[in-house]
């Protein structure tokens, strides 16, 4: 419980950051303009929504509101530092070039700018000892693993142990066959316990029990690090790797380092700070607008299905959404049944279960409509890999390697493999090969420049094709 405590709502405490963050820019300038007996008109309001606005955005450039856990408080000092002064800076040119300066007190500016970098420090630096406190005492910890008792992990658990503050605790580690080892040496040294072998670790991330990875194997063992990584891309585990080895196969991988110990995430997602605003913000505007537009159609279509076939409007289906959690995928109704357990048949060219009006919503997918709501949830996005319903997500990924490192990202309406010709029945291992294939290159290169690509080509040629049916 002490665990789940932070881990559950990590995004909503990062949104609690923010939210201070602008609530004390804001309120400092207030308490300036009362300091030094100014009124508060329209034209410091102006600049305080610049001040705000400004800050958060260089924030999220900067990364501002990760988890720095495992990171130096200079270096977190620095970011602040950096965004807030960069702030200032254009506020000082805007002032300058625009010959405002007699319109603003320069002692109030000055009297602001000081106090806001020196807060927004200070309450960081009370709340990293805070946390720091808290995880010496086992709350907001990580539970993680070390895959290889070699000379590197025994290093690796010698920094995280010798760290506690940082939060992470280690459950033990797993032995892997085939590889330069010393077991016995490793216990010894450590003080873990073995867990099993590398099949244990792989059936446990399987499983759910495993937040997070740390393989620590050298290169030469190469062969068996690469059965474990093909193993747990089965999984929606967080891996990182000790990086004296290559890895051809990396989901978005970045260097980090927890003591003196570097490490390179391996399974990762690039949609994260920054990049996660702009793409939340796209997935709003763009949802917005097509809704607003959209809306006498969908309430013909409404009309329709309800006139055409028994049953409900909506079909909802179970499906796996971000990490790997199930989330309700809304949809017209197009079939007369509504598959949604352990078995779920796709339908086929000419499948006697699509009604008439269902075959003319799927042919131009305008029974994909209602999705646009899942994305106001926040459950889907406009662009990612499209969900499959929980029956196949559990068929393929035993049988596609990588599978489950799709659900790295929020799952789409439309994707790179849709626009690629890869939507519909897949009826051969080779078509869910192809699709999943597109779907980790959109990960690996995301930018909202290939969202609006997709976005293009889906009204191009998206919508309609011959594996539309």
């Amino acid at each position: 419980m002490h665990q789940g405590w932070i881990r559950m709502g990590r995004s909503g405490l990062a949104l609690v950051y923010r939210l201070l963050d602008s609530l004390l820019i804001s309120l400092l300038l207030l308490a300036c303009l009362l300091a030094f007996d100014h009124n508060i008109t329209k034209d410091w309001l102006i600049i305080g929504l610049i001040g705000v606005s400004g800050f958060a955005f260089l924030a999220e450039s900067v990364d501002l509101y990760r988890s720095w856990r495992a990171d130096g408080f200079l270096k977190m000092l620095g970011a602040t530092s950096f965004a807030w002064v960069a702030v200032c800076s254009v506020l000082l040119l805007v002032g300058y070039f625009a010959k405002l300066g007699a319109d603003y007190s320069r002692l109030v500016i000055g009297c602001w700018f000081v106090t806001v970098l020196f807060v927004l420090c200070v309450w960081r630096f009370a709340l990293r000892q805070l946390l720091f406190y808290l995880r010496a005492r086992d709350w907001n910890t990580r539970s993680t693993v070390i895959v290889g008792a070699t000379s590197s992990g025994g290093r690796l658990a010698r920094d995280i142990i010798s760290n506690p503050e940082i939060g992470i605790r280690i459950r033990g580690f797993y032995r892997a066959y085939g590889a330069s080892e010393d077991r016995q040496g490793f216990e010894k040294e450590t003080g873990l316990r073995c867990l099993g072998n590398t099949e244990a670790a792989i059936n446990d991330a399987r499983s759910g029990k495993l937040d997070l990875v740390y393989i620590a194997l050298p290169m030469r063992d190469e062969d068996c690090i690469a059965e474990i990584l093909t193993g747990l891309a089965d999984s929606t585990v967080t891996v990182h790797v000790l990086p004296d080895f290559f890895v051809a196969n990396m989901l978005h991988a970045r260097l980090y380092q927890v003591g003196e110990s570097n490490l390179l995430s391996v399974y990762d997602t690039p949609i994260e700070g920054l990049n996660s605003w702009l793409k939340r913000l796209e997935d709003l505007i763009l949802s917005t607008v097509i809704l607003l537009l959209l809306t006498p159609l969908m309430l013909f279509i409404a009309v329709g299905i309800r006139l055409s076939s028994p049953g409900p409007i909506i079909f909802r289906q179970r499906r796996y959404g971000l990490d790997g959690r199930q989330i309700e995928v809304w949809k017209f109704r197009s079939m007369t049944c509504q598959d949604n357990g352990n078995v779920v048949v796709q339908a086929r060219r000419n499948d006697p279960r699509i009604t008439p009006f269902g075959a003319f919503l799927r042919r131009t997918s305008l029974d994909e409509l209602p999705q646009f709501l899942n994305v106001l949830q926040g459950s889907m996005s406009i662009v990612g890999p499209r969900p499959h319903a929980v029956a196949h997500n559990e068929q393929y990924r035993s049988l596609v390697s990588g599978y489950m490192l799709r659900h790295k990202v929020k799952p789409g309406i439309t994707g790179w493999a849709q626009v690629n010709g890869w939507r519909g029945e897949t009826d051969t291992l080779d078509k869910m090969n192809q699709r999943v294939k597109h779907d980790l290159h959109y990960i690996r290169n995301w930018s909202i420049f290939l969202d609006i690509r997709i976005v293009l080509l889906t009204i191009i040629k998206g919508f309609t094709g011959k594996n539309a049916y």
